[in-house]
């Protein structure tokens, strides 16, 4: 049986739902025959027991409150004293500011290898080897990288690129709290204020996204997405070219040098389908894309692909949508 850890992260006393989502990850690795997940929990939460409903094993939680605020020193503290007791085959993290935080420090101290912002996880159950892909060359290639000679094999993977499995209360929820009593928080940063922003863009929880490519051929082409948008109450996205191009700012930009998202449809106008665009919503439930392109690659995970010039095809559509009249609850 291969032992699979992940870092769990809490909100506002609470599990953070990007816990749920690495539980995800974490089962898709093998059958529940053949794996046992682990679910670390820093700093304070009133909910551990959710992370079993959601496909952890065991908790370990260390609850202490001084562990809510980047404690990357102390905490790998504790978690190489678990690593003398037997060290599992896999860690997992998100690439948020905790895991990228918390993950690079535990493998300098452990001496392992980390592979950063994994699109693709595969483990091979005879050897226990985690198969680790990400892009690289700028987004141009997908490089699988190995660490064979280093446990645990740590990986970090960016928020929504996995569904969260359904909740299951049935499960047994085992949680054991952790002695924190004994580890050195010297270094850890006191938080003095925090400012919550809101999300720029709004695409990171939207359910419907609108986005442009190079296929647009001009800056202009994003107001009638904008009109397209606002008809669907969706938000709008790009890929990297458009942004780049200077037709939509940054906060707009889909892909793994921009914002990873997973929303029940998305809707691609003129987006050839680059490697590092694709990473970025290929999780989305339902996929639509209109281009000129046969041979476009975001035609290869569409549900529906459309062959078409955008600037026939958006005004019929918009009109038909705004002659259709105000969508009924």
């Amino acid at each position: 049986m291969h032992e699979i850890w992940i870092l769990g992260e809490t909100h506002q006393g609470r599990v953070a739902p990007i816990s749920f989502e690495l539980l995800a990850w974490a089962r898709s690795l093998g059958p529940g025959t053949e794996l046992k997940v682990t679910a670390l929990l820093p700093g304070p939460a009133s909910d551990p027991e959710e992370l079993c409903y959601r496909g952890a094993d065991r908790v370990l939680h260390a609850p202490d409150p001084r562990l809510d605020c980047l404690a990357a020193a102390p905490f790998a503290q504790l978690v190489l004293g678990l690593f003398e007791k037997g060290r599992p085959a896999v860690l997992l993290a998100a690439a948020t500011t905790t895991g990228r935080t918390f993950l690079p420090y535990l493998a300098a101290k452990a001496n392992l290898g980390l592979t950063a912002d994994c699109t693709e996880l595969r483990l091979d159950l005879a050897d226990g080897s985690l198969y680790q892909t990400r892009p690289a060359a700028g987004g141009n290639i997908m490089a699988t990288i190995l660490t064979p000679e280093k446990r645990p094999q740590a990986a970090t993977l960016r928020p929504h690129s996995r569904k969260a499995l359904a909740r299951d209360p049935g499960r047994k929820a085992v949680v054991e709290i952790l002695d924190c009593r004994g580890l050195d928080f010297s270094s850890v940063p006191v938080l003095v204020s925090e400012t919550a922003f809101p999300e720029s863009g709004g695409l990171a929880d939207a359910r419907i996204v609108v986005s442009g490519g190079r296929g647009l051929r001009k800056k202009e082409g994003f107001a009638l997405l904008g009109r397209l948008a606002s008809k669907l109450g969706a938000e709008l996205g790009a890929s990297r070219e458009a942004v780049d191009r200077g037709w939509i700012d940054y906060p707009h930009q889909v892909g793994l040098s921009g914002r990873t998202i997973s929303p029940e449809v998305y809707l691609a106008f003129g987006i050839s389908g680059a490697i590092q665009h694709l990473a970025g919503m290929q999780t989305a439930e339902r996929i639509a894309a209109v281009d000129l392109d046969p041979e476009a690659p975001i035609f290869g995970v569409c549900d529906l692909a459309i062959r078409a010039d955008l600037y026939a095809f958006l005004p019929r559509l918009i009109a038909a949508l705004e002659a259709a009249g105000p969508e009924e609850e």
